[in-house]
């Protein structure tokens, strides 16, 4: 496994997602300009990589609509020198040809890619919430109890071609189980994928593996029986194990990954009230345990990113 990059941590904020709806939080930014403003905040806090989703500006729901991307991605680019890393996965429901239309148009330097199909439950959040604002929330929700997140080897096949080779796009491998590093690795062996990889360990998803300290053990265990030295990973955690989990990933010299996509909140019963107070805690943290933070520019040397002005947008 490769180390941190000198001893720095690369923190990427998620910015909003597709998982968490807006009556779950008045922070979860949804428009253009808010999904903007707190993105360029999370990478005034220090945020290197900046993960970034789209929803209908008018109701919130996830959106694949190039268009809409647009209109925040020259602004944060303009306003800040984070990377900018554009999902492939989308929302639930979406077709492959939805889920690459934005990254096509932008060809960003960094694009997420989930490792395979799953199951992807997020129906027991709607248990929590009475009070909905929008009409499709609750059953948004609750139609994942007969979901399966697709993305076959033919998808991510795909993904690599158009958007690796087309595009001089890099990924964000994300890996919600250890089938996932045997599928990265192969793409590996096979040539489909060069080094350095960035691998994103998911935890807390049901249908993916569970957020426990073990696990997050097992998944650095496996990734370093298959990858070797090929690789560097980053932590993601679901919920309440976001900061525990991403700071054991930082000591077991690995990155981390926050923000209100995998987590609203900062503490016991506390919603976080921006991305970048998450993005300021796990600094903080990072920081205290006598690590530094990787700036953008040393992101991109760690990751060998085309950089920002090679960029679509």
């Amino acid at each position: 496994m490769a180390d941190q990059t000198n001893g720095k941590v690369i923190i990427t904020c998620a910015v909003t997602g597709s998982i968490h709806t807006p009556s779950m939080s008045p922070h979860l930014p949804v428009t253009p300009s808010e999904i903007a403003e707190q993105a360029i905040m999370a990478a005034e806090a220090g945020a290197a990589i900046l993960h970034l989703h789209a929803r209908e500006p008018e109701t919130g729901l996830p959106t694949a609509d190039p268009d809409v991307f647009m209109g925040f991605l020259p602004r944060i680019k303009q306003s800040t020198d984070a990377v900018l890393n554009i999902t492939t996965g989308g929302g639930a429901n979406m077709r492959l040809d939805d889920r690459l239309a934005a990254p096509l148009r932008a060809k960003p330097e960094m694009c997420s890619l989930n490792m395979g199909s799953m199951n992807f439950g997020i129906f027991p959040l709607a248990k929590r919430h009475i009070n909905w604002q929008h009409d499709w929330e609750e059953g948004f929700l609750e139609s994942t109890r007969d979901f399966v997140f697709k993305n076959t080897f033919a998808d991510i096949e795909t993904v690599l071609d158009k958007l690796g080779n087309g595009a001089g796009t890099r990924f964000e491998f994300e890996c919600y189980d250890t089938g996932h590093l045997q599928t990265l690795a192969y793409y590996l062996d096979k040539g489909s994928i060069r080094a350095p990889v960035f691998v994103q360990f998911v935890l807390g998803v049901l249908g993916g593996i569970d957020a426990h300290p073990d696990q997050l053990l097992h998944l650095k265990h496996t990734a370093d029986r298959l990858l070797g030295s090929d690789y560097r990973f980053s932590v993601l955690a679901a919920g309440r194990h976001q900061m525990p989990l991403g700071t054991m990933g930082v000591i077991l010299g690995g990155n981390v990954r926050v923000g209100l996509e995998d987590s609203l909140t900062i503490g016991r019963g506390q919603l976080a009230e921006s991305n970048a107070a998450q993005v300021s805690k796990i600094r903080r943290i990072v920081e205290e345990l006598g690590f530094g933070i990787a700036t953008p520019e040393e992101a991109r040397s760690a990751l060998a990113l085309k950089g920002g002005d090679q960029v679509g947008f």
